[in-house]
């Protein structure tokens, strides 16, 4: 049984007043004549510690002369049957099997052996390796070997010793000694050292471990992931991601493997049986809680919407019970919280984007090789009118093809590979050259998507902004999720930048056209924040503590204008790190994350604008993860968000939104964008994208 400290955290507890024999018997009373009674069956097992059902074993073979699992074989079917199996076996066999399973016919089931082999203790992993040669008369070592390969056999046959150091004595110097070897091994390395990777995570104690990863964070702007990311790749590269989360939180690698298993189209059930019986007398009890945390909903309910008849029931028993309202943390889930937000104040993580200045940079051969590509221009005024009605009658799904003659595979090339200075330079040198405007003869000979992002990009990035805020207000209908997306997002600098490039080009303030566009308390928000003068200084303890007790006052009050007026002045006006500061206060005061409070207390586009705000503080990169996603997700593709996106991000931190976004999604930003999209427009977000993750 798994204590943390000395309390109890599995959701499976001993019956009171057990009897073995009893049981023995209402399981056979079960299971007798036609059909089972499924539902006495499930209750029965589910509600027993698996040393009790041990014991039921025993006594079944005792009364009846009959193997108690082989007859639950035989009476039980499918996902149902798998789950109840499993529970009768002792942990370590469970392991076993799953094991000989992954490993057993045609093609090996690696991420069953990356949860088992990178979540199990030292204990652990002796009792699998008994347990395997006691079940199969084989050694466990021996069969990985011969079914693996590279230095994904490696690091699962150093898994495999069970020989991970145990000390919580850690030793400062060793801790800087291994960041070092890391970095070297890594970063800093032509090609990869996998063997250093291998001994440091595959030997070191887990605490150690925790110190080595905030200390490579610290000295060099990286996490620990990112690097592995970077460096490793396939099998190996997805078992040290594991082994990482692992050493950071065991629950927290179960409540995400969980949620992946559960999320999307179908559900993954071999693996929500696998972590449901092997973690119920162990750790459900924290799985739960980060579950809730880190996705908003209780494990319980998702299980629920996701399952269905006797094997609903069953995991829903070793869930243990529903969890109390989204966004309320357990008072230990809100100590983690809170320690997340001390980590994320000190760490510094670098910010990259993916497109970067061009080495021998030469704005001439540039400027002569995009009017060369552009070779429609040669037919004079007539010829370009034409084209540029015949671009005009395109239907939406011919959008993003260019004209005929035009060479769009060399302009793609050079505009997504240079940064945005040298494409102004370019622009500058092709009207000294030629006498003629780039961005117009771009737009006479490319159209749809493909010139929006394009265009977009030989912009300017204040103007680009001007301009999509301009758009989102033309016409009828406001976009107030492209306004609140821009203007929550930008730093003072940036702001600045876009209301000076918003006068110059359409000759009014941004302010006046904002506040005769929007009403109410939106505009107020969209109006503060477009002044661009949120205080840059660092957190302020004191007042980051008075900030959050005023939020947590108004809430309770139910007063809704004042609750919003309030988180306005505080959201809007406070410096990210301070607020930083306030979120962490809330939890502390009040067991609530203030995400989660603002989208239950408000509604509509209030709602949205603060929440984008929080999320901006919290992880900028990830929340245009998510935008990303959700752009690209269902029926449809919006091209409006995800070029907006790219365009502007690219040069800033498209590489750490990707980071986000493989973490999150469980698939790479390339991959989703390859299969969301087609021709020219698709081979420009891919380059702006910059590889594959």
């Amino acid at each position: 049984m798994a204590n943390t400290g000395n309390r109890y955290r599995g959701s499976i507890t001993d019956y009171a007043g057990f009897d073995a024999n009893q049981d023995a018997e209402a399981l056979y009373t079960a299971m007798k004549g036609f059909g089972s009674d499924k539902e006495a069956i499930l209750e029965l097992i589910t509600s027993r510690s698996n040393k009790q059902r041990q014991e039921i074993c025993q006594s079944y073979k005792s009364l009846y002369g009959k193997d108690l699992i082989d007859d639950l074989k035989y009476e039980l079917t499918g996902k149902f049957e798998r789950l109840i199996v499993g529970l009768m076996r002792p942990l370590a066999y469970f392991d076993a099997k799953e094991i000989k399973d992954a490993i057993s016919g045609i093609g090996t089931d690696e991420k069953c052996l990356i949860e088992i082999l990178a979540s199990r203790t030292n204990k652990q992993i002796h009792q699998l390796a008994e347990a395997y040669k006691d079940a199969y008369e084989r050694n466990l070592e021996e069969d990985v070997i011969a079914d693996t390969s590279g230095h994904f056999k490696k690091m699962l046959v150093v898994l495999l010793q069970g020989t991970r150091e145990e000390d919580d004595v850690v030793s400062e110097d060793l801790v800087a000694q291994d960041v070092k070897d890391l970095y070297e091994a890594g970063e800093l390395k032509w090609g990869t050292d996998e063997a250093q990777f291998i001994y440091i995570l595959g030997n070191r104690s887990k605490q150690h471990l925790r110190l080595v990863f905030d200390e490579y964070l610290k000295t060099t702007g990286i996490p620990i992931e990112a690097s592995i990311r970077g460096e490793l790749s396939g099998d190996f590269e997805k078992l040290m991601l594991s082994v990482v989360k692992c050493i950071r939180s065991t629950p927290e690698y179960f409540a995400e493997r969980l949620f992946k298993a559960m999320k999307g189209l179908g559900t993954r059930d071999n693996t929500l049986i696998r972590i449901m019986v092997s973690r119920s007398e162990l750790d459900m009890l924290d799985i739960r809680e980060v579950f809730r945390t880190k996705y908003e909903k209780s494990l319980y309910s998702m299980i629920k919407n996701d399952t269905s008849g006797e094997y609903k029931k069953a995991l829903l028993k070793l869930c243990g019970g529903d969890d109390d309202a989204a966004g309320q943390f357990f008072p230990e889930a809100a100590k983690v919280a809170y320690q997340m937000w001390e980590l994320s104040a000190v760490a510094r993580v670098e910010l990259k984007g993916t497109v970067r200045p061009t080495p021998d940079f030469d704005p001439e051969a540039d400027a002569k090789a995009l009017r060369k590509a552009m070779k429609g221009l040669g037919k004079g005024n007539a010829g370009k009118t034409c084209w540029g009605a015949i671009n005009k009658e395109k239907s939406p799904s011919e959008s993003s093809l260019a004209i005929s003659g035009t060479d769009e595979d060399t302009i793609i090339d050079i505009v997504t590979h240079r940064s945005n200075d040298q494409r102004q330079q370019i622009r500058q040198t092709f009207k000294s050259h030629y006498g003629r405007d780039l961005m117009a003869d771009l737009k006479s000979e490319i159209s749809g998507n493909l010139a929006k992002l394009i265009l977009g990009l030989m912009m300017p990035p204040a103007h680009y902004d001007a301009k999509q805020l301009k758009k989102a207000m033309e016409g009828a209908g406001t976009d107030e999720q492209a306004l609140i997306e821009i203007l929550a997002t930008r730093n003072n600098q940036e702001i600045q930048a876009i209301n000076e490039a918003y006068q110059e080009d359409y000759h009014k303030s941004l302010e006046d056209d904002l506040t005769s566009d929007t009403s109410g308390h939106l505009k107020r928000i969209l109006v503060s924040l477009a002044t661009g003068n949120r205080d840059e200084g660092p957190e302020n303890s004191d007042q980051a503590r008075e900030d959050a007790q005023e939020i947590a006052d108004t809430t309770s009050s139910g007063d809704k204008p004042s609750l919003e007026t309030r988180f306005m002045s505080i959201l809007c006006s406070r410096s990210y790190q301070h607020l930083r500061r306030v979120f962490q206060e809330f939890i502390k005061m009040t067991n609530h994350d203030v995400e989660h409070t603002i989208k239950k207390e408000m509604s509509g586009d209030v709602r949205d604008a603060l929440v984008t705000i929080v999320q901006s503080v919290k992880n900028k990169p990830l929340f245009f993860a998510d935008k990303l996603y959700k752009s690209m997700k269902g029926a449809g593709t919006d091209e409006k968000t995800l070029t907006r996106i790219m365009v502007s991000r690219s040069e800033i931190d498209l590489l750490n939104i990707r980071r986000e976004f493989i973490e999150k999604y469980d698939k790479s930003l390339h991959h989703v964008i390859e299969s969301d999209n087609s021709g020219d427009y698709l081979k420009a977000l891919l380059a702006l994208c910059g590889g594959e993750d």
